[in-house]
């Protein structure tokens, strides 16, 4: 009874997999320990249930919990280590042939270096040997076994895989286009002006004109699906623009702990713990100089997994003098 009624209030994510709202609010008292407690619903569900599906899905929040933070005691990560190695079906000794196809190239996984246990690997592929067709990305999971190769994996052990692709070139930074991961960044300037009812902003648009002395305010909208530690947003900004927040110093808002310091092109904005959410970021800056200047992007990352990054578009600005 017990069981079921842990399983009909849990949450089930086809990435994320399997947990409960709960850990979505780690604090600092004995009962709010993520990591701890769905270790030992593992060993629950193995020791009860023992339905393989579940725990292949339990298995799957902590270690994707791993790629984006920080287990931060030895007694969380023991924990954990014990219940996705002694816990369920032994993942370690399972091996798994990936091929994966960019358009008409194929990579196997069988063919390239791999690291033990874990089965990574990297293909590099250089920028004349990249094809536009290769943007169509197939992954196949192929189960390894003496006897078969290449039949496609039918076994339920609930096994992950995950990779990245990475894109690298040059462009300009007012052509570069809107691209999201888990993490999801928008960015808009407006004129600060004042009126009898307030200051008032109106947003600036694309060939959108604005005058030497105008009040610019940013704003930053940022969304993202899952707790992520040591994040780093970086904000751009036209050499034609000077912020008036030049004291680099910790800031907190809506729950969320930052530091925020300016650089000479950009605003830095750190966070050491990030909660999944929605949050929006704004600080004001003066136009100093007239003529026609790129206002740069905005790019977050995640340090602790570089695969999770976004970046806003690029627009110009310009400005003239009254």
């Amino acid at each position: 009874g017990i069981i079921n009624s842990l399983k009909e209030n849990s949450i089930n994510n086809p990435e994320l997999g399997m947990y409960w709202k709960e850990w979505d609010r780690p604090g600092y008292w004995w009962y709010q320990a993520p990591i701890e407690s769905q270790a030992l619903m593992i060993e629950a569900f193995t020791e009860i249930s023992k339905d393989q599906n579940t725990i292949a899905d339990l298995k799957t929040w902590l270690l994707k919990n791993k790629q984006t933070n920080n287990w931060e005691t030895t007694k969380a990560t023991a924990e954990a280590v014990y219940a996705l190695l002694l816990q369920g079906t032994d993942w370690l000794s399972e091996e798994r042939n990936v091929v994966i196809n960019l358009g008409n190239t194929t990579i196997n996984s069988k063919d390239e270096n791999q690291e033990a246990g874990t089965g990574y690997f990297k293909k590099r592929i250089e920028g004349d040997k990249v094809k536009p067709e290769m943007g169509n990305i197939k992954v196949t999971i192929l189960e390894r076994t003496p006897s078969n190769l290449s039949l496609p994996n039918t076994s339920s052990t609930g096994l992950p895989s995950w990779g990245s692709v990475y894109w690298q070139y040059f462009e300009n930074l007012d052509k570069i286009t809107f691209a999201e991961t888990p993490l999801k960044l928008s960015k808009k300037l407006f004129v600060e002006k004042n009126t009898d009812k307030g200051p008032v902003l109106t947003p600036i648009n694309d060939g959108d004109i604005i005058n030497i002395g105008d009040k610019i305010k940013v704003r930053i909208e940022l969304r993202v699906d899952r707790d992520m530690e040591y994040v780093h947003m970086k904000d751009m900004r036209a050499s034609a623009m000077e912020p008036t927040n030049v004291i680099s110093e910790y800031k907190y808002q809506g729950g969320l702990g930052y530091y925020e310091t300016t650089k000479d092109v950009s605003t830095n904005f750190f966070f050491n713990y990030l909660s999944k959410g929605t949050y929006v970021f704004e600080y004001p800056m003066f136009v100093t100089h007239a003529g026609n200047f790129s206002n740069g992007i905005t790019t977050i990352q995640c340090m602790y997994a570089p695969e999770f990054t976004a970046h806003s578009e690029g627009v110009r600005v310009e400005v003239k003098a009254k």
